[in-house]
């Protein structure tokens, strides 16, 4: 399925590549995401205009969990990629994306641009925070190093971990405690429903640079980007067709540090 290019993105042109340290400093934030979580985030940061609906869609249906959420993300015929679909069970990871869109859209226009340093990036902070004590396995996630590459797995649930990147990349002071500078939400579950947004087949191939969401590897960049359409297993649904069957509800969202 491939779609014409709008004109509009023909006549953009790439935006400026940044440099290592750039890079850096860009993917600080979500650096420490287990891998599934993260490769989705990169995927949805690529629709960053779909992000603020998508959030508003996550905070009005934060009592759907599970099955219960699967169903309703088919029911209302979201019009999203989706990528940013695969995100609704996390809403504070899509608030953060959405409460900082100039940071969501460069994070998606590089890894559009750029993937290989983008990924050497998030193995330069993994490293970083592994080094200085931070990032050991723990009971919310695995971590796994293999060979050049550290590899964060869930167990079980999902955890988003939230810490203070000026903390955790750097080397700590004398006598500071470590072990407490991430800390964790509730755990979430994502189970078999989820599959068809790619849940449970979305992983990195670190050394070939390979980003993998639904067992494909993940093909869009910059040059195709009006065009490539990833495969999936849900059906995509025009604006127009958008319905809602559920209760909505307004939340104040906490505020973390990420």
């Amino acid at each position: 399925m491939m779609a014409a290019i709008p004109g509009a993105l023909l006549a953009q042109g790439p935006p400026p590549l940044m440099g290592p340290g750039q890079l850096d400093q860009l993917v600080s934030r979500i650096a420490l995401y287990p891998d599934p979580l993260l490769a989705q985030a990169l995927a949805a940061a690529t629709y960053a205009d779909q992000i603020p609906d998508a959030d508003m869609w996550a905070n009005q249906h934060k009592y759907l969990h599970g099955d219960e959420l699967a169903r309703a993300i088919n029911e209302d015929r979201l019009p999203w990629d989706p990528s940013v679909q695969a995100l609704l069970p996390f809403p504070e990871v899509l608030h953060m994306m959405a409460s900082d869109p100039g940071w969501t859209r460069e994070l998606g226009d590089q890894f559009l641009s750029q993937r290989d340093a983008l990924m050497d990036a998030v193995q330069r902070m993994r490293h970083r925070a592994y080094q200085y004590g931070y990032l050991r396995t723990n009971p919310h996630f695995g971590v796994v190093v293999e060979g050049p590459s550290i590899i964060i797995n869930p167990v079980g649930l999902y955890y988003v971990p939230m810490y203070n990147p000026g903390i955790v990349f750097a080397a700590p002071r004398p006598g500071f405690f470590v072990g407490g500078a991430l800390t964790f939400g509730v755990g979430i579950g994502i189970g078999a429903a989820f599959a068809p947004w790619g849940w449970g087949a979305a992983r990195f191939g670190w050394g070939a640079h390979e980003v993998i969401i639904n067992n494909r590897p993940w093909g869009r960049t910059y040059l195709n980007r009006g065009a490539y359409v990833h495969p999936y297993a849900v059906q995509r649904y025009e604006p127009g067709r958008r319905a809602e069957g559920h209760r909505l509800e307004e939340h104040r969202h906490d505020e973390h540090r990420h």
